[in-house]
């Protein structure tokens, strides 16, 4: 079984999978959602869920940096349990602080253009909320 990673924006979730043995994360989609409207997109990652046998779900869950919860957090938690209360599979939240951040560096870092980033800066952040967790259980 495998654990999906998710990192929500109001505009786009990105989504990572882990490999079968639980090590590594690798980026698969940007999910275009449209909080404002309703339009979540839970079809998606019911069909992702079960292309890749997912177990348990990792959301992005971005703390202030004083530890509590925003706006944004808050959303991403309605999210999270959103996705648990249709799909019947576990939800855990992870802090990812920072994390689109150093998404965002590490594409700058390997010359990314600014178009090609922008596409892929919501995956590659679901990637390291995934590794991140990953790592953690370890």
């Amino acid at each position: 079984m495998r654990v999906m990673g998710l990192d929500v924006g109001s505009k786009t979730v990105g989504v990572a999978i882990s490999d079968a043995l639980g090590w590594t994360a690798q980026g698969i989609e940007t999910v275009r959602i449209n909080e404002e409207e309703g339009e979540f997109r839970i079809d998606r990652l019911k069909a992702l869920a079960e292309e890749y046998e997912v177990d348990t779900i990792i959301v992005g869950l971005p703390k202030n940096m004083n530890n509590t919860i925003g706006p944004r957090g808050e959303a991403s938690k309605a999210y999270g349990d959103l996705v648990q209360r249709e799909l019947s599979i576990p939800v855990k939240y992870w802090d990812e602080r920072l994390s689109t951040m150093a998404a965002e560096r590490v594409l700058l870092e390997a010359d990314v253009s600014r178009k090609k980033r922008k596409k892929v800066i919501d995956k590659m952040a679901a990637v390291m909320i995934l590794q991140g967790y990953l790592d953690s259980q370890k």
